[in-house]
């Protein structure tokens, strides 16, 4: 059972300062799409974790995230001039460079150095498989893992971002809840699985021709396992179909705010919840294909379809009710909201409030992973708090050990499932262009 302070402690107060946010500011968290600063000026405000930021490229292509108001007397930098030594502030123009450091301030007297005591507060970005990283901890920043999202070429990964109006805590723990998946996103007809291109539960699972929609429907009653890796949890989602096969679904909790899923049997979705504030976030999804080349633009058409630029609101949320069709859900959908689970799931955590009262659940079986998920949370707080290293906060050795994590959606033999999520991702590994020649997790 969870109590009002462990609630309170895990999803709000993310600010400076706080235990949840001394906690989230010690990893790598995704600020932007590097899609986001394309174009004339490549600059952009962002709200993460709660703090007023602004993100920018300077001339010589080096991205960074720095303060948005202004050290002087707090005007606005997001509208400040790019020039080629930096963000020029347009009150004063006082001139600051990705480190923060002040340049000039060209109203003061001829020969002033007052420029060289003033620096704007400033973190370090890194991009990664096209999404902008920034570190906001006041140590040194962590490594990143070896994880395939991450050294897969720029033609096999896909990046997206949307937004969710709701605490990331809840956001975070639809995606490990593996037992919705054959409700709240099933679907009363089939689809060819061969249009199921970038669709989540549309394409077949891998050796086998049955639809995952047929399959998650009819086979409603998955048994759940969950288990401590040196990344967070591996959950399992097992369903006996009969006659010796079992659907075997490997997911992974990457602490501390990511998934990394199943999308088909040649593509993976690694996904982080990060928080604008304590009642909206961000998803971020890194989609990994290990077999042709990602189209891009059909992954970004079929997005940009569901949500709208430059702030990647959904199109359809709780202002329209989701949708919702009642004569819909009577004949084509659970939900009635509609063909995307995306919008499924947005309804899902939104209609929780903005702060998902915990206090008040009555958890079941399945919901292991979410259990498993919150004690580590909750201990990673604590340790954080004493001045430990929690889980994931990696050396440049550790992070290169760390590989994977593996995701698979499969069909395979129920005695020897165990085995059979592994040589299926093996084989899988050898037929790919780029991961062959790499370790096997």
């Amino acid at each position: 059972m969870i109590t009002p302070e462990q609630n309170a402690l895990m999803t709000t107060r993310g600010g400076l300062g706080t235990p949840a946010g001394k906690l989230l500011r010690m990893y790598w968290q995704p600020a932007a799409l590097v899609d986001e600063l394309r174009g004339p000026r490549p600059a952009k405000p962002v709200r993460l974790l709660g703090e007023d930021l602004v993100l920018f490229r300077d001339a010589q292509g080096q991205y960074a995230l720095i303060q948005r108001h202004c050290p002087h007397r707090r005007a606005d930098l997001a509208y400040g001039r790019l020039e080629p030594g930096g963000l020029r502030c347009l009150f004063h123009g006082w001139l600051f460079d990705a480190r923060g450091q002040c340049l000039e301030m060209p109203a003061e007297p001829a020969g002033s150095t007052l420029c060289r005591e003033v620096r704007a507060r400033t973190y370090p970005v890194l991009e990664r498989s096209g999404i902008l990283f920034a570190y906001l901890g006041e140590a040194a920043p962590p490594s990143f893992p070896e994880f395939d999202c991450f050294v897969a070429p720029d033609s096999h990964t896909f990046a997206f971002k949307g937004l969710i109006e709701c605490n990331w805590l809840q956001a975070l723990e639809v995606g490990i809840d593996p037992a919705h998946a054959s409700f709240l996103h099933r679907f009363f007809e089939d689809e060819d699985p061969s249009a199921s291109y970038g669709r989540q539960f549309r394409a077949a699972s891998a050796d086998s021709e049955m639809p995952m929609t047929r399959l998650l429907r009819e086979f409603d009653r998955p048994l759940i396992d969950v288990e401590r890796t040196e990344f967070g949890l591996r959950i399992f989602a097992l369903r006996e179909l009969g006659q010796g096969s079992m659907h075997i679904r490997v997911t992974n909790l990457v602490f501390p705010q990511a998934f990394a899923i199943p999308l088909s049997g040649e593509m993976t979705i690694t996904q982080w919840h990060v928080p604008v504030d304590d009642e909206s976030c961000y998803w971020y999804a890194i989609f990994t294909s290990f077999g042709e080349p990602v189209n891009k633009t059909e992954m970004r058409n079929q997005r940009l379809e569901l949500y709208e630029l430059p702030d990647y609101k959904p199109r359809i949320n709780r202002r329209n009710d989701y949708g919702y069709n009642p004569a819909e859900q009577q004949s084509r959908t659970y939900s009635g909201m509609g063909l995307d689970i995306n919008v499924h799931d947005q309804w899902a955590v939104e209609s929780q409030g903005r702060i998902h009262d915990r206090t008040r659940e009555y958890l079941a079986s399945t919901d292991k992973a979410i259990v498993a998920y919150r004690r580590l949370l909750l201990r990673a707080i604590e340790q954080a708090g004493r001045g430990e290293r929690p889980l994931m906060v990696l050396d440049e050795t550790e992070a290169r050990q760390m590989l994977g994590p593996v995701a698979v959606d499969a069909i395979g033999p129920s005695e020897a499932w165990q085995s059979y999520w592994r040589e299926n991702d093996r084989r899988r590994r050898q037929a790919s262009a780029w991961a062959a020649d790499r370790p096997v997790p």
